[in-house]
Parts: structure tokens; C-alpha cells; sequence
């Protein structure tokens, strides 16, 4: 897809964040927006947004981790636009928790909407997108989806099957040669709400202490704005890309990873073992 303009996006989780930074920069482009969110207030900003673009904007209140609601957000999208030539499985939730710990109900949350929101939207758009005849899938992955980390185990769980999706799912589509592509895109800190909108359980003290704490710490080191993300998304794209790194620290994760394929564990390990003692170690009185 070289150009965006004329085109109909579906964006899931845009009432924030990447997303929707996303979707204004297609308007930008001229391209037309099926927007969904979980947040109708969140959804209802995003609409304002981009209330001053030339372009043909719909809302649709979807919750990703219903199969249904998501099939119906495509048939909706289709309905109101008359095609689809591309779908953006953002929408994301975080949670830690250590693998011990993990309650099977939180374990179950994460992947619903992680992984599974990705596959239905996946699987909802992809027969209008070959029938619009140029279509694009981007499924949002993490450089989590590239590295371990500890207490990060669901997440981890969801971002690399996410990839592992995406990349089989590109070569199915490569070998039919049906005018439809997709790209596994890996962010590394970006500015947005995850962080404070996770889940925080039991993390065995190696890391935070609490959610905010969490949330303090992932906006102080996110080296990258929505808007950045954005761009080098949709440059991807254009260019049909397989993998897209957003931000330098991904690029450094992802180079860590390839040199040193298991040695990056055990400085993770050093790391969250160091901060462990911090927190375990009995404080001395004055």
C-alpha cells in the first residue's frame, strides 16, 4: 500500500495512545477511519479530533476480546465505508505478575484481549480486505515480543505469539499473492496509558511496589511519543515491511537479543535479582 489517501482504515484500541495517533495521521493522508475502543468517552475524543479532516469517520464501541462484537465491527466498518482496505489490531492491556502468582484469571484477561483481539480482527477483516483488492493487516506485537522479561510472562506470552501469528500469517499471504499484506510491529516504550491502566499482582519483590509506582517509572523512561510511533508504522507499511522496531530502545533490545540469544537473560536476571535483595533486605534502624 504506497498511498493512504481514498483508502478505509479499522483501527481497535484508538481512543488512545497508538492508535490514536495512528488515526490522525492517516486523516492527515486523507484517508477515511473506522475507529473502535472499549471507552465510548476515549472514542468520543479521538471523533473530535479529527473533526476539522475532509474524511468519513465512524465510531464502533468494541470490546476485542469478544469474537462476536469484533465480527460485527467489520461487517459495521464495511457497511458504512462500502470497503475496508486496512485493519490495525492495537487495542492492548498490561499486567505483572509472576508466572507463581498469576491468578488463570488475569492469565486469561491479557491473552483475550492481546492475543485473541488480534486474531479475531485478523480473521473479521481479512475477506473484506481482499475484496477491496489492496489491503494491509498490522498487528501490534512488543519488543516483548522479541525478549523474556521477568514478571512480564503473559504479556510475553501474548506479544510473541502475536509475532509468531503475524509472520506465518505474511507468508500465507505472499504465496497467494491476493493483494494483501501484514506486518508485526514491535514498539518499545512508547508514551501512552498502558502502564497505568495494567494490572498489578504479586511480582515476588522484583520489581515495583505498586501500579503508579509501575506508571511513574514506564513515562520517565518511554523514549517514544504516539506520534513518532505513528510514523514509523505507516512508513513500514508503505514500504511492506515484515517487522517494524518503533523506537531506539526496541532497535537496541532487538540487537541484544540477535548477539546474544540467551546471554540477555542472565543480565535480566542480574538486574531483577540486585533490585530483589533492595527490597527483601531487613532495613537497618538509625
Amino acid at each position: 500500500m504506497k498511498s493512504f489517501s481514498g483508502k478505509v482504515a479499522a483501527i481497535t484500541g484508538a481512543g488512545s495512545g497508538i492508535g490514536q495517533a495512528t488515526a490522525i495521521e492517516l486523516a492527515r493522508k486523507g484517508c477515511h477511519l473506522a475507529l473502535s475502543d472499549i471507552s465510548e468517552t476515549s472514542l468520543e475524543e479521538t471523533a473530535e479530533l479529527l473533526a476539522g479532516f475532509p474524511i468519513r469517520v465512524s465510531t464502533h464501541l468494541v470490546n476485542v476480546s469478544d469474537r462476536d462484537a469484533v465480527y460485527r465491527y467489520a461487517e459495521d466498518a464495511v457497511s458504512e465505508h462500502g470497503k475496508i482496505n486496512l485493519i490495525m489490531n492495537n487495542a492492548g492491556v498490561g499486567l505483572g505478575e509472576t508466572v507463581e502468582n498469576m491468578s488463570y484469571e488475569n492469565f486469561e484477561w491479557l491473552m483475550n484481549i492481546n492475543f485473541w483481539g488480534v486474531v479475531y480482527g485478523t480473521k473479521a477483516f481479512l475477506p473484506h480486505l481482499k475484496r477491496s483488492g489492496e489491503g494491509h493487516i498490522i498487528n501490534i506485537s512488543s519488543v516483548f515480543g522479541i525478549i523474556g522479561v521477568p514478571t512480564q510472562s503473559a504479556y510475553n506470552a501474548a506479544k510473541f505469539a502475536v509475532r509468531g501469528f503475524t509472520e506465518s500469517l505474511r507468508e500465507e499471504l505472499d504465496i497467494e499473492s491476493c493483494g494483501v499484506s501484514a506486518t508485526s510491529v514491535h514498539p518499545g516504550g512508547v508514551k501512552t496509558n498502558i502502564a497505568r491502566n495494567s494490572r498489578m499482582g504479586d511480582m515476588g519483590g522484583m520489581s515495583f511496589d505498586s501500579k503508579e509506582e509501575i506508571a511513574d517509572m514506564f513515562e520517565k523512561i518511554a523514549l517514544t511519543t504516539p506520534e513518532s510511533a505513528a510514523r514509523t508504522i505507516l512508513s513500514g507499511v508503505r514500504k511492506n515491511q515484515r517487522r517494524v522496531l518503533v523506537g531506539a530502545d526496541a532497535v537496541m533490545l532487538d540487537t541484544a537479543q540477535r548477539l546474544m540469544p540467551t546471554g540477555y537473560q542472565r543480565l535480566l536476571e542480574t538486574l531483577f535479582r540486585v533490585n530483589r535483595r533492595k527490597k527483601t533486605a531487613p532495613k537497618q534502624s538509625a
